[in-house]
């Protein structure tokens, strides 16, 4: 390890903006929509970053320090790492967010870090950085700040009263894979701190109004089911919890407890955006996607293709008298297309090419549906279903 002593702002910056990388600050990698929109940072940490809703902002994301008590395997800022360690210091991380900020050059501040000395003490640091930039240079961007594990509660409450958005990495779903991989980390210790971030959310009126965290997928032999799993039970359990993002393992490190892998695993972390969303959005339950005897994805085809050719039985749907939630279930059918579909058919006769003018997918949801009582599907594939998933997925 080695530390220049005359850095300047941007140097810092520089260093900084790296090691803040693969915190997950918007929409997923492998996102249809916006994968040719690949993330871009400039040297000094200026992100462009696309929302859900596919909206484009610039954050300036970046690290308080890249120093670290911590020794997890994945991570490049890890203590054993000869890699070249920085701080800004709270005045001055503030003074340079303002003046990108004055000169339009972002719309944000994404503020993660490395554990210097203490948790208590790093995210004091943290929070005395935003402080500044929201009262003294009278800020009024956003801010997403992260948490760090083990920090007493007064901050936490501080760090939410001062953000519009906090978060804590779970980083792996069990505690046998983070005793591996990332031994100063107890899965105990941030599960508690993700309730009391979201019953302190609940109880203020000010600042952050949800909350997110974030598992590496691929680093360990952690199942999809026990990941799902989890997230579940985090929706259940922490109504203020916007989202669980998922970050396929990027090799950055030589560690021997790591997978030895060519690309990230960016279909995988694809599958569990889709299956998140079956969760969160479509009323399924983890075990109607995976269970203990089939606990992980089918990566061939998407987990509600996947739900629905397991489940033949119940297909097909006729789309002039089905419920909201049973038409919520047929593939190519999507939140917004079904709630159009009750909506037009109060008025009119659905037919196949009005579907596709409500957003239906025709080509995948014809094999799942009658509109009047009529078919338009493959009955031998859909009525005499045998082949293997894979091979009738590529008949849709």
């Amino acid at each position: 390890m080695f530390v220049k002593k005359s850095l300047d702002i941007y140097e810092k910056l520089s260093i900084l903006a790296n090691g803040a990388k693969f915190d997950i600050s918007c929409c997923p990698s492998f996102d249809r929509k916006n994968f040719s929109k690949k993330e871009t940072f400039s040297k000094f940490g200026i992100q462009n970053i696309w929302t859900s809703n596919g909206r484009c902002i610039r954050l300036l994301k970046v690290l308080l320090t890249n120093f670290c008590i911590n020794d997890c395997a994945y991570c490049i800022n890890r203590k054993r790492n000869d890699i070249q360690r920085t701080i800004i210091m709270p005045e001055e991380l503030a003074r340079v967010a303002y003046e990108f900020y004055r000169n339009r050059q972002i719309e944000g501040v994404f503020l993660s870090s490395g554990i210097i000395s203490s948790p208590d003490k790093t995210m004091q640091m943290m929070i005395d950085a935003v402080k500044i930039l929201r009262i003294k240079y009278q800020f009024k961007g956003y801010i997403h700040l992260k948490i760090i594990p083990d920090s007493e509660e007064t901050a936490i409450a501080e760090a939410v009263k001062l953000a519009d958005r906090v978060s804590i990495n779970l980083e792996l779903p069990t505690q046998q894979s983070l005793s591996l991989i990332a031994p100063q980390k107890k899965l105990i210790s941030i599960l508690c701190a993700i309730e009391k971030i979201n019953k302190i959310i609940e109880n203020t009126d000010k600042g952050a109004k949800s909350h997110t965290t974030q598992l590496i997928v691929g680093a360990t032999p952690d199942t999809d089911y026990e990941i799902l799993q989890l997230c579940e039970n985090l929706y259940k359990n922490n109504q203020r919890l916007k989202r669980v993002y998922f970050s396929a393992y990027i090799p950055v490190n030589d560690d021997p407890r790591l997978p030895q892998i060519q690309k990230p695993p960016i279909l995988k972390e694809h599958r569990l955006y889709q299956a998140d969303w079956l969760i969160r959005y479509y009323g399924f339950q983890v075990k109607e996607i995976v269970s203990e005897e089939k606990p992980f994805l089918n990566e061939k085809i998407d987990p509600k293709l996947d739900w629905a050719l397991r489940n033949i039985h119940l297909f097909p749907v006729e789309l002039e008298t089905a419920c909201f939630e049973t038409i919520l279930r047929v593939p190519g059918i999507g939140i917004t297309s079904a709630k159009r579909i009750l909506k037009a058919r109060k008025t009119t006769s659905l037919t196949l090419e009005g579907l596709k003018n409500l957003g239906v997918v025709i080509k995948r949801a014809k094999h799942f549906i009658t509109i009047g009582g009529k078919y338009y599907g493959n009955k031998n594939l859909i009525q005499n279903f045998k082949h293997p998933i894979e091979q009738y997925s590529l008949a849709i």
